[in-house]
């Protein structure tokens, strides 16, 4: 059985998605502040988590990034908040997908199953994504890679595809579900020009919602991530018009 953290303050939506995941088969928990929803994690170990943006405790795109940080699990925003810019926003901070409110319950399920189908999938050969006990201390002492385990396709950048993380110049570079999908496609096919459309399909789940936008703020996160000076990047080059391509 899947477990479900919910962090929403709203007792009439909180009920109505407990009930309805409950009824589907998820074993659902709610809290209604941010703060508790956090210290739950890592008793309850959700498999997924929707999140209110607005809580009555703590900022909800500020809670985001602190889950972001402990862990992998599949983050859905649910929220009254519907322009593209707090979609965005939501997405930078570390959210797999977002839903505005009022949702159809039956699209909020099928996204949950599509997020957790993902996470399963991309986990399958991994160490289970679990909150660490002390995570500050976790965070702070990120292994090196050996450089004999670099990928000999790209001296700098290396993916493991068991663990699903990326390694630059042996460094280990904590990355979201779809920013790994993006850079699985680079390193696999390094000069090929990717659409927009195309990088929509990768990381695009049945039920999921990504925009043109969305693979933006990936790219501009990549970046963030594996160039020297990702105002002048040298590895993910824009094709202007088109979209984008690796370089190595």
């Amino acid at each position: 059985m899947y477990k479900v953290l919910v962090i929403e303050d709203d007792a009439v939506i909180g009920d109505m998605v407990s009930m309805y995941l409950g009824e589907e088969g998820f074993h659902v928990v709610r809290y209604e502040t941010g703060h508790a929803g956090l210290e739950a994690m890592s008793e309850f170990q959700p498999d997924i988590i929707l999140l209110d943006l607005m809580l009555p405790d703590i900022d909800g795109l500020a809670l985001c990034g602190q889950i972001r940080e402990l862990s992998n699990i599949p983050i859905l925003v649910v929220s009254m908040k519907n322009k593209v810019i707090e979609r965005v926003n939501a997405l930078t901070a570390g959210a797999d997908d977002y839903l505005s409110k009022p949702f159809s319950m039956h699209e909020m399920s099928a996204r949950v199953q599509a997020l957790i189908r993902r996470s399963k999938h991309y986990h399958s050969s991994a160490v289970p994504s679990s909150i660490p006990a002390k995570p500050v201390e976790a965070l702070s002492k990120l292994p090196k890679k050996p450089a004999q385990e670099m990928d000999e396709s790209s001296s700098l950048i290396s993916l493991d595809h068991h663990t699903r993380s990326i390694w630059v110049k042996g460094d280990l570079i904590e990355t979201t579900y779809s920013e790994f999908e993006i850079m699985k496609c680079f390193i696999k096919y390094p000069g090929r020009v990717f659409s927009r459309e195309d990088l929509l399909q990768t990381v695009r789940g049945i039920d999921s919602l990504v925009t043109d936008r969305a693979i933006d703020v990936h790219i501009a996160n990549l970046r963030k991530k594996i160039e020297e000076n990702p105002k002048e990047p040298k590895r993910i080059r824009t094709v202007w018009g088109v979209g984008y391509k690796y370089v190595q």
